[in-house]
């Protein structure tokens, strides 16, 4: 069914469209939500009026995604993430936690936007991903991943090549009370 969108709708186009789309879709889901119309000589008469007004909007559209593709450029995103000695990290950096990374940050960015090459970045290092924005406007970002120091492996690496004199301490104490109670009772019989 042939049908002119009537507002956005995600994954299928912008206001003034003309698309096709399953009778059902149309009929269930966009005619009753107000979301397009059937594409007859009247509504293409009615989205002709309203040509200037859906242009400007692109246009702003168009104009935001501009900007916000200079302030992506601009930035370099840093995210530190718990990885081995080697560098690998235990994780990985997936779309999914850059799209969380710029939200704390403000920017609404969609998962779905953000192009990582190889789909996800397993080891520390710097890199470029892509957020696709409105259209064709695309921009390049720098990504630096730092290894996060992990604590508790330092010390348990510091403890191995020797013994602290507190451990060393711990490992003696039970021994001599095992040896205590021994002498004891055998030293009472000798007192009798």
């Amino acid at each position: 069914m042939k049908v002119i969108l009537n507002d956005d709708v995600k994954h299928l186009g912008e206001m003034g469209d003309v698309k096709n789309v399953a009778n059902g879709y149309a009929r269930n889901y966009l005619f009753p939500r107000m979301l397009a119309v059937p594409y007859n000589d009247e509504t293409v008469a009615y989205f002709e009026g309203k040509k200037a007004e859906i242009e400007e909007r692109k246009a702003k559209k168009r104009a935001d995604s501009q900007t916000l593709k200079e302030k992506l450029e601009a930035m370099t995103v840093e995210l530190t993430v718990p990885a081995g000695a080697n560098g690998k990290l235990y994780g990985a950096v997936t779309n999914l936690s850059l799209a969380e990374y710029f939200a704390k940050n403000g920017l609404e960015i969609e998962r779905k936007r953000i192009e990582i090459p190889g789909l996800t970045i397993k080891n520390v290092g710097n890199y470029t991903f892509k957020v696709h924005l409105y259209e064709a406007n695309v921009a390049e970002v720098k990504l630096s991943v730092l290894a996060q120091v992990d604590k508790t492996a330092e010390t348990k690496k510091e403890g191995k090549p020797g013994k602290s004199a507190k451990a060393e301490k711990a490992e003696e104490a039970p021994a001599k009370t095992e040896e205590a109670p021994a002498e004891t009772p055998a030293a009472t019989e000798e007192a009798k």
